[in-house]
């Protein structure tokens, strides 16, 4: 998948979704996000992650605590995980 690669570097991740660079290192660190890591250590990360990351100055921006956030992700991750099993099981009865 494109959108799963990580290719970008945490300070283009952090422009894409108008964040500071240590907040990135928080979100990390508080398990809200976790990039992917270059032999040298280096953050990388992936359309997806800057999704996440906008997502997270959304819910930041209504009044959320990083504790709120990290549930409200949790929880429309396994609405769309139930969604996509939802969807699987009627294609299986359409056929």
């Amino acid at each position: 998948m494109e959108g799963s690669r990580a290719v970008f570097a945490i300070s283009v991740a952090a422009e894409m979704a108008s964040l500071q660079i240590q907040n990135l290192r928080v979100y990390e660190r508080r398990g809200l996000v976790t990039p992917a890591r270059t032999a040298g250590g280096t953050r990388l990360y992936s359309a997806e992650d800057v999704v996440v990351l906008r997502r997270i100055r959304e819910l930041l921006g209504e009044g959320l605590n990083l504790a709120g956030v990290a549930r409200v992700l949790e929880l429309e991750g396994e609405l769309a995980r139930a969604r996509r099993e939802n969807e699987a099981l009627r294609a299986r009865l359409r056929t």
